[in-house]
């Protein structure tokens, strides 16, 4: 059954965007539906206020956060939890952490979206 979810993976959630103007609890909220994991947007080392922008929180931060990216980010289910933290990283500045349905735990850098969202280890 693992090769047919991976291969599921593939084609679930083709597209996950993320706009600089949206609020992070809807970029959170949407994660959720879209993936079915957590995702947690730090702002240094606490969770950033969820009602900031990804805008806002550029000037809440002494780190950059690029609002002006011209990357598109897209995220698949097939993608590696690790690969997926550092492209919102590399695309906006942010430093976010995937973890499982509930929020409790963070998950496995080397397991896809799809098979954290399935409770894989």
């Amino acid at each position: 059954m693992g090769l047919l979810n991976n291969i599921k993976d593939h084609f679930t959630n083709a597209e996950f965007s993320v706009a600089p103007n949206k609020k992070l609890k809807t970029i959170c909220a949407d994660f959720k539906e879209a993936f079915g994991c957590t995702l947690a947007v730090y702002k240094g080392v606490k969770l950033a206020d969820p009602e900031m922008t990804i805008k806002q929180l550029n000037d809440k931060t002494s780190k950059a956060v690029n609002t002006r990216s011209s990357e598109e980010l897209k995220i698949k289910a097939s993608m590696k939890v690790g690969e997926v933290e550092k492209l919102f990283d590399s695309v906006y500045g942010l430093t976010v952490q995937i973890k499982d349905p509930a929020g409790k735990s963070c998950v496995d850098n080397n397991l896809t979206i799809g098979q954290a969202a399935r409770g894989e280890k």
